[in-house]
């Protein structure tokens, strides 16, 4: 399903509704350049979970835990990875085993260690206008 965002908090919105339909151990890949909202996107997901505090990026950290009201959110960026064989330095398989939603920027650099039921985010700009955003929702719909 394909949705035109035109403001970061349409963006963060889409995110919001998705965490809805989204249950304990749920995977959520992006894909998408740098800039384009990702991280808007986890911000609405953080929300969605009942989580109020700050969202930032976890460029540096590899991976932020938010913990609110509802699922633990666990907000990774992959982009420092070399392959999908880092990801057992990072104790992935713990985080997929704790029941919250695993939200992962850079998805496709650890895409054979996905699970294949990921709900997968495609984020891109728009060919009418580069401040909207075209975000591509596949595996599950938002609430």
């Amino acid at each position: 399903m394909d949705y035109v965002s035109h403001s970061e908090a349409e963006t963060e919105d889409l995110g919001r509704r998705l965490a809805a339909a989204l249950g304990p151990g749920a995977v959520v890949a992006y894909r998408g350049d740098l800039g384009l909202g990702k991280t808007a996107f986890t911000r609405g997901l953080a929300r969605g979970l009942g989580y109020q505090g700050r969202v930032t990026s976890p460029t540096f950290t590899i991976v932020n835990e938010y913990e609110g009201t509802g699922l633990p959110l666990f907000h990774f960026d992959m982009y420092r990875l070399e392959g999908p064989e880092d990801l057992f330095g990072i104790g992935w398989e713990d985080y997929l085993d704790r029941g919250g939603v695993c939200a992962v920027e850079w998805s496709e650099r650890v895409e054979e260690a996905l699970p294949e039921d990921a709900v997968t985010v495609t984020i891109a700009r728009c060919s009418e206008d580069e401040n909207w955003r075209v975000i591509t929702l596949e595996g599950v719909e938002p609430v």
